[in-house]
């Protein structure tokens, strides 16, 4: 398929600045796959549509304050340092987005706060790209505990104001349990301990994965041909209970939804010989887009996603390219809330 064929127009109203005001008070379009049929509901719904023994999967990965300002020696100047991924844990070394990039090279150093955390600026890696080295002389907790209290939560770019005390909480699923990414996976932001409880009541199993999700999920697609686009890689671990409750699942004929994208490309990433999933980890850079043959997860729950993204196209490919996009359609049309903080989609 083609990048134009996942355009649509999006009004800039659509885009969800602040959550919701309760978590499983979004609003809820469910889409029937073999019907075609379109309903408007409110998350909390979502336990009428899911029986004892069927199966969430959800993405326990938790998000950390990424996003830390600091000061240029010498200059004084504010950069802006987004922290991507830990390379080495005993000597602080992080691979990093600076902003502006063009006063930052190799040898400069960085201070942040009045605390005593330094940054050195040991490579360059892209345009906007460095690896930095945290010097920095306590233990690893208080180090942690030291970007904790600096950073700031990581809001995607199109949230155009400053994160709030709020976001803390808000930008992050319930369940969050493993610390490493710096985007939400956001179709988890819906779901309170209210129905975490009654979904247990029902007999419906909650099992969790991990990806840590990169920024490589709002990387635009700069290729018209998809074949042509290369993921980032996101790091990923399927434990062998939730595989086995999985393949339980699929075994009795029970549903098995994915709660997110970022959970179904884990578990497409660890589909064994015989079509069952399988546990794993390490690290993918799987592109799911239409046409494109699920092996694992026969449901899906998934936020409304940008024109041209790879969530889109992911989308599509579960729901069907034409059924997708006429939800997307009647989205804009009756003015859900579209991205991170937006409202939800259903695909049965």
């Amino acid at each position: 398929m083609k990048l134009s064929e996942f355009k649509f127009d999006l009004p800039e109203e659509l885009l969800a600045t602040h959550p919701s005001e309760n978590r499983d008070e979004s609003r809820m379009m469910v889409l029937h796959r073999d019907t075609g049929k379109i309903e408007h509901r409110i998350f909390k719904d979502i336990l009428e549509y899911f029986d004892d023994g069927d199966i969430m999967v959800v993405n326990d990965t938790k998000v950390f304050p990424a996003r830390l300002y600091g000061n240029k020696e010498k200059t004084g100047a504010k950069i802006e340092v987004f922290l991507l991924r830990e390379l080495n844990k005993d000597i602080h070394l992080w691979d990093v987005l600076v902003d502006p990039a063009r006063k930052i090279r190799v040898g400069n150093k960085l201070y942040f706060g009045e605390s005593d955390l330094v940054a050195e600026v040991i490579d360059n890696t892209t345009s906007r790209g460095r690896t930095i080295k945290f010097l920095f002389d306590g233990t690893d907790e208080e180090f942690y505990k030291t970007i904790n209290d600096l950073g700031e939560t990581p809001l995607p770019r199109y949230i155009k104001r400053e994160a709030e005390p709020e976001d803390r909480e808000r930008y992050q699923t319930v369940y969050a349990k493993n610390v490493g990414a710096v985007a939400a996976p956001t179709a988890g932001l819906h779901f309170t301990r209210e129905v975490l409880k009654r979904l247990e009541i029902k007999g419906v199993d909650v099992a969790p994965l991990t990806l840590h999700v990169g920024l490589g999920t709002f990387r635009p697609v700069d290729v018209e041909d998809l074949t042509k686009h290369k993921m980032d890689s996101e790091n990923f671990s399927v434990p062998a209970e939730t595989a086995d409750m999985v393949n339980k699942a699929l075994d009795n004929k029970k549903k098995v939804c994915a709660i997110g994208t970022t959970t179904m490309r884990a578990l497409e990433s660890s589909v064994s010989a015989s079509n069952r999933l399988k546990p794993n980890e390490g690290w993918t850079d799987r592109f799911i887009f239409p046409p494109y043959d699920f092996k694992i997860a026969n449901s899906l729950v998934t936020n409304f996603h940008m024109p041209e993204s790879t969530l889109l196209m992911m989308t599509a490919a579960f729901g069907g390219y034409d059924l997708v996009m006429k939800a997307y359609e009647e989205a804009v049309k009756e003015k859900y809330r579209f991205f991170s903080y937006g409202d939800v989609m259903l695909i049965l």
